[in-house]
């Protein structure tokens, strides 16, 4: 329960993702682009849910390919092993500091996928890695996971230090959101009845 494992293949990426909402934060990516996987290592640690994932793809053209795919997948898993969102928290917010850095993301499991991204960074790149394809993931992960995706910055010098506060705001406001409120036993946390 409360896990999925898919895998995405286009003629652009190969993408095998399982992961585990209840999991410790284990992480196992290999994605062929370095600074993503460091990212992802991230996401994984900070929201607690186990994450494998394997994505082969067309990096002789650029990552963008890749790292919109690996958020298009991640976000199907996300949708798949959230089922019909019974009995958890549904919202999930986290202001994170790192260094220069604040990040600040909320979140709510809607099924009404929205991202507002109000980041910018100072430079184009981190290493080889485009600054621009850090939003191009979390569009990605929230289209495919029926997130409405808020993620602000309200300090920053540094280009990595801003990814990084990024994807572990974004974590740990999705650690919360997943989560099993006690309170509401199996309830769908919706007036509507559905989400």
């Amino acid at each position: 329960m409360r896990q999925a494992t898919l895998t995405r293949t286009t003629a652009e990426t190969d993408i095998s993702v399982t992961i585990d909402l209840d999991g410790t934060g284990r992480y196992d990516i290999a994605t062929g682009v370095g600074f993503f996987d460091h990212m992802l290592d991230q996401l994984a640690r900070h929201s607690l849910i186990d994450i494998t994932l394997r994505a082969r793809g067309d990096l002789h053209i650029d990552d963008h390919h890749t790292v919109e795919d690996c958020g298009i997948a991640l976000g199907q898993a996300l949708t798949r092993a959230l089922g019909d969102k019974r009995g958890i928290r549904r919202y999930g917010e986290c202001t994170l500091p790192m260094d220069d850095a604040r990040v600040a993301c909320a979140l709510d499991l809607s099924g009404r996928p929205f991202l507002v991204w109000d980041v910018t960074f100072p430079t184009p790149k981190i290493g080889q890695f485009d600054t621009e394809l850090v939003r191009e993931f979390f569009q990605a992960l929230a289209t495919h996971g029926g997130i409405t995706l808020h993620v602000t910055q309200a300090a920053g010098v540094n280009s990595h230090h801003i990814a990084e506060a990024a994807f572990k705001a974004v974590a740990r406001a999705l650690r919360a959101a997943v989560e099993a409120d006690p309170r509401k036993g199996d309830a769908i946390p919706s007036t509507k009845g559905t989400l």
